[in-house]
């Protein structure tokens, strides 16, 4: 049996606590954000803006050019500005880090330019599209699928309510559940859900024209053909661009382009929640051990006092795929528990179960993404994907049989496999770790999506 921990630790909220194995030890790796290779540093980025059109013309085009700009000099990102489609060609597209088409309208780009546009995504490069971008290429296949759907139409400008689906990503993490505002809202020709990232969507009902069937994507981003790409369907009118939480939202979605923060923009869907952020989604966790997490009006659990458990007492799961966004306010430990049977012993899950860990400043078997005592996650991919303290991150945690992997913002880090014969995945709870009183750690956003089996147990094959 494993030597039980020792150190700090804490536990779980209206009835759930459990003491994670997370023993503390020398650092093994740097935060990403210390590291100098692990990532270029913001001041070093360059971001260009594109606002040619050959259709309509915003009038908000200036004020969104000068919000860029500011934006740059407030987020440390240098931003050239330009209507010039000569600009694009490959050595000079390689000098950005990102580049915004906003508001552009009609064919803008002739086939030598879309050319060096499309080498410059797939050799990493990344897209931010606001508004009318939407209005734009209609004959470039390659632009259409990078923006995520083409416009259709827009009835009258006037308010409406915004309901924020993902709330890790920097784009959308600093807003609440619902965000009203006013502005003039697109009908798209196509749903981009299976395709993107859906990070807000429109209420329907809270305005009139919409043309959607009630699933009406508003913001997304996506990984696409080697780059990234993000989209915004705000941003019509000057006023936008003096809001300071759309301000937030572009400057979130120009971070995440050029690779300053990192979220998972793959297509989300089919998952459920188990922890929705109400109070109510909580009666079917239970506390095991002392300790537990405060709920806040935004929907937060964050841990506090003592040291244990919180587990979904509910049903336990044999295939599934788990995601959670968390947060550490610092130096912080706290893990994620699966496969370990019900009890409200915390340490059944300890002996039983596998900690998926959260802490980026211990030993490599026990750090943030490790299979905790079992097996390290792949270190530069977890720094390259891992955001600071202060900063949300999601975690999929994917178990199929006795096999189990760990996505951090849809990077694989880790890939086990259990052969212990008293252990099994595939029979188990899970629970969220508080691992002690002087640590802190928020969690939100629990979600699942059972995967199907074959007969005797057996998973079905499953890509990565």
């Amino acid at each position: 049996m494993r030597k039980r921990p020792t150190g700090r630790l804490t536990t779980a909220v209206v009835g759930a606590a459990v003491l994670l194995g997370c023993v503390s030890g020398p650092a093994a790796s740097q935060s990403p954000r210390d590291s100098h290779d692990a990532r270029v540093r913001a001041e070093d980025k360059r971001v260009l803006v594109f606002s040619k059109t050959a259709g309509f013309r915003h009038d908000s085009i200036p004020a969104g050019v000068a919000a860029v700009k500011q934006l740059g000099d407030t987020g440390g990102f240098t931003v050239d500005a330009t209507e010039d489609a000569a600009a694009f060609t490959a050595g000079n597209l390689r000098r950005y880090d990102a580049v915004v088409f906003l508001s552009t309208t009609g064919d803008v780009l002739n086939a030598a330019q879309q050319t060096a546009f499309e080498g410059y995504i797939r050799h990493g490069g990344a897209y931010v599209g606001i508004h009318a971008a939407a209005d734009t290429e209609y004959d470039w296949a390659f632009y259409g699928g990078l923006a995520g759907a083409y416009f259709q139409s827009h009835p009258a400008i006037q308010p409406a309510t915004v309901d924020v689906e993902d709330h890790a990503h920097p784009a959308t993490s600093g807003l609440a559940e619902t965000w009203n505002r006013t502005d003039e809202w697109y009908n798209y020709r196509s749903n981009p859900r299976e395709r993107a990232h859906v990070l807000a969507s429109l209420d329907e009902t809270s305005y009139t024209g919409g043309t959607m069937n009630g699933d009406h994507p508003i913001a997304w981003c996506q990984n696409y053909q080697g780059g990234r790409a993000f989209y915004t369907g705000g941003g019509h009118t000057k006023e936008s661009y003096a809001e300071p939480l759309f301000r937030e939202h572009l400057l979130g979605g120009i971070r995440w382009a050029v690779g300053d923060a990192q979220a998972d923009c793959r297509p989300e869907n089919g998952y459920r929640p188990i922890f929705d952020g109400t109070r109510a989604s909580l009666e079917d966790w239970r506390q095991a051990g002392p300790g537990s997490f405060t709920l806040s009006d935004a929907g937060t659990l964050t841990t506090t006092g003592g040291m244990g458990m919180l587990w979904y007492d509910a049903s336990s799961f044999e295939s599934y795929s788990l995601k959670l966004d968390w947060k550490l306010a610092g130096d912080d430990n706290s893990g994620v528990f699966v496969g370990f049977p019900p009890s409200d012993d915390p340490w059944s899950a300890v002996n039983n179960g596998y900690e998926i860990q959260i802490d980026a400043t211990d030993a490599a078997d026990r750090t943030t993404g490790a299979v905790y005592g079992f097996k390290s996650a792949d270190l530069k991919k977890r720094d390259r994907a891992l955001n600071p303290p202060g900063e949300w991150n999601t975690y999929e945690i994917r178990v199929e049989g006795e096999r189990l992997r760990v996505y951090l913002n849809g990077v694989k880090i880790n890939d086990f496999t259990n052969t212990d014969p008293a252990r099994s995945l595939t029979d188990g709870h899970i629970g969220i770790q508080n691992h002690g009183a002087d640590d802190e750690v928020s969690f939100r956003d629990v979600r699942i999506k059972e995967l199907p089996t074959q007969s005797g147990g057996v998973t079905a094959s499953q890509g990565d």
